[in-house]
């Protein structure tokens, strides 16, 4: 399905000269969040027989006819300037084949990476409407880092077990298994857009592209209205602030979606654009896939823990400062606790009261919120 690439098309990139990343591993730019909730998620009970089951099961072909039939394929033709960020985008990454790409009418912009013999990407048209060419540009390569990770394969399997869980609610265990499921993946993707946000970077090389691309996300295209550094303290706000009854609701509220909150993913693909290992990638050091087959799980792990426990050390977020004060051997444990939750533990009444007068967050949400690309 996919076009292969003739070499001497791509010496310059559209616009400026853009920096190739050739026999790239996606491990260069994959979040060790990702890769951990990755593992975590396979060893989950009953995920590999769900997994060779489905991969057997599911409409490949179907799905492929699908977006044949019924949206448009980008290709010299059709939506040139697409196909050119696209071909762009699978050189710079150095993917060898180029994935086949759909515009579909949906006015809520999105975009996904779907497919699990290979790869489809599927963009809105009110994603296409929203962003300029820069920004697009980001959201092309986002999902070409998909693409790469291979990350597709899950993605479709959790849109199929999102919508049998449906299906299926009137079987209570059925409906169970299958929720655990749905809920280990959905971990697992949110971390995974992590990775992704990375690889757009990567692709699109403009830090303020892509931060211009997640506000518009966030609200529409309004740029002359918004501002990077208000948008970017937001995310500060959202993870400093409250007590620990707002952290308990942050991951309730987080639970049902399968992206992060636009701020955090801004905060996070800033902070990674300023690192030590952003710089070595644009410098020309970064794992090769050639060496991938000698790749230590062991290590991964290690990176994995060690960043899990940097960010714990250095959030402001209530819960997770708490955590971190307990694993330091903080004393005056039930002090911090009840003040944490504004004196919640002091007594019934108080209890009571404090229940009460909290407002309720719910997310309704069972599907992935479709302002995300």
């Amino acid at each position: 399905m996919g076009d292969h690439m003739p070499e001497e098309s791509h010496e310059n990139v559209p616009s400026r000269q853009r920096r190739r990343f050739e026999g790239i591993s996606s491990r260069a730019y994959e979040h060790p969040a990702d890769r951990s909730a990755l593992v975590a998620l396979r060893k989950l009970t009953g995920f590999d027989t769900v997994f060779k089951a489905l991969s057997g099961l599911l409409p490949e072909r179907s799905l492929r006819l699908l977006f044949l039939s019924d949206s448009v394929r980008v290709s010299d033709a059709q939506f040139a300037h697409l196909n050119v960020m696209l071909r762009d985008a699978c050189y710079i990454l150095d993917l060898d084949k180029v994935p086949p790409m759909y515009v579909n009418q949906d006015p809520q912009p999105n975009a996904m990476c779907i497919g699990l013999d290979e790869p489809i990407i599927v963009v809105t048209t009110g994603l296409v409407e929203l962003l300029d060419e820069e920004e697009m540009r980001a959201v092309v390569g986002h999902e070409v880092g998909h693409a790469l990770s291979g990350h597709s394969v899950y993605r479709t399997i959790l849109l199929f077990l999102t919508s049998l869980a449906l299906r299926v609610a009137w079987i209570p265990l059925g409906n169970l298994a299958i929720m655990a499921i749905v809920t280990a993946l959905r971990e697992w993707f949110r971390k995974s857009e992590l990775s992704a946000d990375r690889a757009g970077l990567l692709v699109g090389q403009d830090l303020r592209a892509s931060m211009r691309g997640l506000m518009k996300i966030a609200g529409g295209n309004h740029l002359h209205e918004m501002n990077v550094d208000a948008f970017l303290a937001q995310a500060e706000e959202y993870e400093a602030g409250g007590d620990l009854r707002d952290s308990v609701l942050k991951i309730l509220n987080v639970m049902p979606r399968s992206h992060p909150f636009t701020t955090v993913r801004a905060a996070e693909l800033k902070k990674w654009a300023e690192s030590r290992d952003h710089q070595r990638i644009m410098d020309g050091h970064y794992p090769r896939r050639d060496e991938d087959g000698g790749t230590s799980v062991t290590d991964s792990f290690r990176q994995s823990a060690a960043s899990y426990a940097s960010d714990m050390k250095n959030s402001k977020d209530p819960l997770m400062k708490l955590v971190s004060d307990i694993a330091g051997g903080a004393g005056d444990l039930g002090g911090r606790v009840r003040r944490g939750f504004g004196g919640f533990a002091t007594g019934s009444s108080t209890a009571g009261s404090t229940t009460k007068d909290t407002p309720r967050t719910d997310n309704p949400e069972d599907t992935p919120p479709p302002a995300n690309a």
